[in-house]
C-alpha cells in the first residue's frame, strides 16, 4: 500500500499531473470518475494568493468528490511560499505540493519552478519553512535539473526527502528540455533504489499507453504514476491502465457516446464553475482532443470553438453524437501537445 501521510493510495496509484490551463476542477472530475486516485490543482502563485488576486484564490476550490487532493504552490520567495501555505492548508485540502519543476520562462526566469533547481540549497530551505508551516504532508514535483550537465535529481531527493517531504514526482527531463525528446526515467529509478530513500516516488513522463505503464513499472520500480497531457482528452486513459496491469487484457475503446458524455459533463461543469463566457472560452482547448482521430470533424470543431451560445454548443454536441455514433477511434491516449507549465 503506498501512503503520503495517512493517505492510502493504493498499490500503484496513477496520479493526475498538475497541468496550468488543464488541470482545473471541471477537468479534474471527468479524471476522477475514470480512475485517476490522487490530483492536484493548478499551479497557484504564491505572490497572487497573498496579494488575494481572484485568479490564485479561485485555484483552491475544490470539491469532496475529488480527495485526495493537493493543492500546488510556486514561488521564489521563502517567507512568502511559507504565508501562502498557511493560507493553502485554509482551504483544506489532503496535502500540498510543491512546484520545482515548472519550465516556461514567465516562471522559471522570476527564480520559481524549476529555477530553484539551480540552487539547492535555497530550494531545500524553501521547503522546510512550508513544511514547517502546514501539518499536512508535503509532497514535491521536479525535473532531473536544470539541463544536461547538472541533473542534480539524487542530491535533491534525499536533502529534501531530510528536511520532510513525504513523497516526490519526478519529470524524466530537464528545464532545457521542456517537453521536448524523450523522458528519461534512468534518474528517477535511481532516485527509488537509493537506500536512503524511503518515501514514494512517483515516475512522470511520456505515459500514453497501458503497454508502457506496465513496462515502467517493471523496468524502473516507482511506487506509481503521474500522467499529465496523456489525460487531456482522454481521461480513461486512467481506468484502462487499471485494468490492464490487473488483466493483461484492454479495457474497450470509449465509445463516442463516452466521449459526447464526457465533453457535455466538462462543459456544464466549466459553466458553473467559471459562468458563461470564460467556461465556454475556456472548454475551447479540450474539443479537439476530445475527437481527435475522428474523420471530417473539423466542420463541427470550428462551431464548437466559435458560438458563445450555450445552448449551440451542446446542440452542436448533440450532433456529433448522431453523425458519429458507431464510429470507434483508438483506445490509446495519445499524447498531445501542451503549451502550459506543470
Amino acid at each position: 500500500m503506498v501512503k503520503i501521510g495517512n493517505i492510502e493510495l493504493g498499490e500503484f496509484p496513477l496520479l493526475l499531473a498538475p497541468m496550468e490551463d488543464v488541470s482545473d476542477p471541471p477537468f479534474r472530475q471527468v479524471c476522477k470518475e475514470n480512475g485517476a486516485d490522487m490530483m492536484y490543482t493548478e499551479f497557484v502563485s504564491s505572490e497572487g494568493l497573498i496579494r488575494n488576486a481572484h485568479k490564485s484564490v479561485q485555484k483552491l476550490d475544490i470539491f469532496e468528490y475529488e480527495r485526495p487532493i493537493g493543492i500546488q504552490l510556486f514561488g521564489s520567495d521563502v517567507d512568502t511560499m511559507a504565508e501562502c501555505t498557511r493560507i493553502a492548508t485554509g482551504a483544506n485540502p489532503d496535502l500540498i505540493d510543491i512546484n520545482y519543476g515548472c519550465p516556461v520562462k514567465k516562471v522559471a526566469c522570476r527564480g520559481a519552478g524549476a529555477a530553484l533547481l539551480q540552487d539547492v540549497p535555497l530550494m531545500t530551505k524553501m521547503t522546510e519553512e512550508v513544511v514547517k508551516a502546514t501539518h499536512l504532508p508535503v509532497t514535491v514535483k521536479t525535473r532531473l535539473g536544470w539541463d544536461e550537465s547538472t541533473k542534480n535529481i539524487e542530491e535533491v531527493a534525499e536533502r529534501l526527502q531530510d528536511v520532510g517531504i513525504q513523497a516526490l514526482s519526478i519529470h524524466g527531463r530537464t528545464r532545457a528540455q521542456l517537453y521536448k525528446g524523450e523522458a528519461d526515467w534512468t534518474l528517477i529509478a535511481k532516485v527509488k533504489n537509493n537506500p536512503r530513500i524511503k518515501i514514494p516516488i512517483f515516475g512522470n513522463g511520456d505515459i500514453d499507453s497501458p503497454e508502457k505503464a506496465l513496462d515502467y513499472k517493471n523496468r524502473f520500480g516507482v511506487d506509481g504514476i503521474m500522467i499529465g497531457r496523456a489525460a487531456i482528452g482522454y481521461p480513461w486513459i486512467f481506468n484502462e491502465i487499471k485494468h490492464f496491469l490487473a488483466t493483461g487484457e484492454y479495457l474497450p475503446a470509449p465509445t463516442m457516446e463516452q466521449r459526447v458524455a464526457a465533453a457535455r459533463q466538462h462543459l456544464k461543469f466549466s459553466i458553473q464553475w467559471k459562468g458563461d463566457t470564460l467556461g465556454m472560452l475556456e472548454m475551447r482547448r479540450h474539443y479537439s482532443n476530445y475527437f481527435r482521430g475522428l474523420p471530417h470533424f473539423k466542420e463541427y470543431r470550428m462551431k464548437l470553438v466559435q458560438t458563445l451560445d450555450k445552448d449551440e454548443l451542446f446542440e452542436t454536441l448533440d450532433i456529433v453524437l448522431k453523425e458519429f455514433d458507431g464510429v470507434v477511434l483508438e483506445s490509446k491516449a495519445k499524447v498531445v501537445e501542451y503549451g502550459g507549465a506543470d
